[in-house]
This record gives C-alpha cells, structure tokens and sequence, in this order.
C-alpha cells in the first residue's frame, strides 16, 4: 500500500514540486515538501475513497433533504484543510521526528524502544494483526480523548464547533477548531509513541480509521443491526451522539470506530430515537451557518469567555440597619 504512494510523491515531488521550489528560492525545503506531497496523496485517497462510499448512500436512504447546502461547502473547506493542508504535515512530520529522537536516545542508554512486536513476539510473523491491534489501541484512546471534550468546559467550546452542523453528512467528520485538531493531533501521536506505531504505518492506520469515521457522520439511514450495531460504529449509533438532546456532558455513544468501549464504560445507548436532529442547541447560530473563519473565531472565543468565567457571588439576604 505503501509504495504506490510513494511512488506518486517521488514523480510530483521531481517534476512539479521541486521546480517550483527553485524557481521561488525555496530549496532548503525539499525535503520537507516531499513528506507533504505524499501525505496530501493520503488525504487525497481518504477524500476520493469516503466520497465513492459515503455519496450513493446519502442519495439513497438520506436522513434529511435540504434545499439549501451551503453550511456543507464549509464543512468541505474543513476536510481540504485537515486531509491535504498543514495540519497532516505538523502531525506526521513531527511525529516521525519526535519517535526518531525517542528511539535515538534509548538506544543510547541501552534501552530497547517499546513496541507490540517486542512485548508479545508472536506479532513478529502476522504483521497485519498488528497493524489491526495498533488501531484497536489508539481507537481506545480516541474514545477517552472524546469523553474527556465534553467534559472540560474549555475543550467543549472548541468541540461545539463539530457539534454545530445542523446538516451533518460525512464531510461533518473533519469540521473541528483548528486548536481542537492539534490537542487531538498530540494526543494521538502520544499514544502511537507509547506503542510504538512504526513511522510508516503510522498514515495507513489514519487513513483506514478516519475513512470509517467519515461513513459514521454520513447522511443515510442505515443501521448495522442488532449485532452489527455492537461492533462498529454505525450512522445511526454516531447520530445519536450529535442530537441535540445529548449536546455536551449529556453525550452517549463516543465511541470512534468500535462501539464497544461505550459498552465497556456505560456510555452507549441503543435506544435513542433513531435518527435525532443534529446540533449544539446552546450554540451561537453563527457557529452552525457562518463560514470557517467565523466558527473558529466563535469557538475561540467561546472557549476563552468559560475559562475567564468568573462566578459572581451571592447578594447577602441580610437587611442592613436602618439609621
């Protein structure tokens, strides 16, 4: 999977990137603008896959029809920017160059760099149990990073902006604050680092959990079933997190791709009404119809007004004396 993509990079980097670079005075940047070209072929791959996938199924059994579809041309704004802009460069980039100094320096001590392969030596000889087992494990740490933004109010205010689309379809999946993707960027390279993905699946494991993720926000009317319900996230178990009778720390279902850690920890909830309306009703209405810029400014500014909140103090019920 993985050369193909390299491949592709390697040619447009040669024959487009680097000219361009030259022409502009840029060259110190090579190399860095080969990393970039190959991850925006990732991002480019995950939108064309989930478009391919996601589109039929909204024409076919859609949730709701709008007449009026421009809050979603922002919601498309949104996936350029997560898939193809500098937010995958910071994350990748700087997770290879951080996992290289990590290894470096325990090497040096003498200290093995950790891995699943080296804990249970088994995995050495079925690499794509591994691979799966690697996104098991940082799906469970999606969950609880998930949990954990409806419960700081600070962080809430920036996830309200996700929450805010009332015509949520699966390009819904990557409208977040800017400051929301990079918390969540450092919290998912943490934990990669902690069991040590290797830099090179590191992508292909994001590529393949956020394709699910997509389908997840899609605007369709399909239900996986009474078993299939408990092993993968589905539309319907994912629209019941965004109704807006479950807005905030009143949520259920966080689970990412596997339901089953809502089940684990008693968030899931199978008997919500099917399909809610979507939204944070306690919202600015800007943040749901306004452009990017006007919901990352209205998130920003959300979050600070909740951690400069000051509580005013009671008024003293006690008559003063009367002179």
């Amino acid at each position: 999977m993985i050369d193909p993509f390299a491949d592709a990079a390697g040619w447009l980097h040669a024959n487009l990137v680097v000219p361009a670079l030259y022409e502009i005075g840029a060259t110190e940047w090579e190399e860095t603008a080969f990393t970039w070209t190959l991850l925006a072929l990732y991002g480019i791959a995950q939108m064309a896959v989930a478009f391919a996938i996601c589109t039929p199924f909204e024409h076919w059994r859609p949730v709701e029809r709008w007449g009026d579809r421009r809050v979603v041309v922002t919601d498309i704004i949104y996936t350029l920017i997560a898939r193809i802009g500098i937010l995958p460069l910071f994350g990748f980039v700087l997770f290879q160059q951080i996992q290289v100094w990590i290894n470096g320096s325990l090497t040096d001590i003498g200290w093995v760099p950790p891995n699943l392969e080296r804990l249970f030596p088994w995995l050495l000889h079925w690499p794509t149990v591994t691979f799966l087992l690697y996104a098991v494990v940082l799906d469970l740490a999606d969950y609880w990073r998930h949990r954990l933004q409806h419960t700081f109010g600070w962080w809430w205010a920036l996830h309200s902006v996700h929450h805010s689309q009332k015509q949520m379809t699966f390009w819904t999946d990557d409208r977040n604050h800017v400051l929301d993707d990079l918390i969540s960027m450092v919290w998912f390279g943490a934990v990669a680092l902690l069991i040590g993905v290797p830099p090179e699946q590191f992508p292909l494991i994001v590529l393949l959990l956020r394709l699910l993720e997509s389908f997840s926000h899609a605007n369709v009317r399909l239900s996986f079933g009474r078993i299939g319900e408990r092993l993968l996230v589905s539309p319907r178990f994912h629209r019941a997190h965004h109704g807006v009778l479950a807005a905030g720390e009143r949520s259920v279902n966080f689970g990412v791709i596997l339901p089953l850690w809502d089940v684990i920890f008693g968030t899931a909830d199978f008997n919500r009404a099917v399909y809610p309306r979507t939204g944070d009703p306690n919202g600015p209405a800007a943040m749901a119809t306004g452009g990017w810029w006007m919901q990352q400014w209205l998130g920003l500014r959300r979050m600070v007004r909740i951690m400069l909140r000051v509580r005013r103090k009671p008024k003293s019920n006690v008559m003063k004396p009367s002179r």
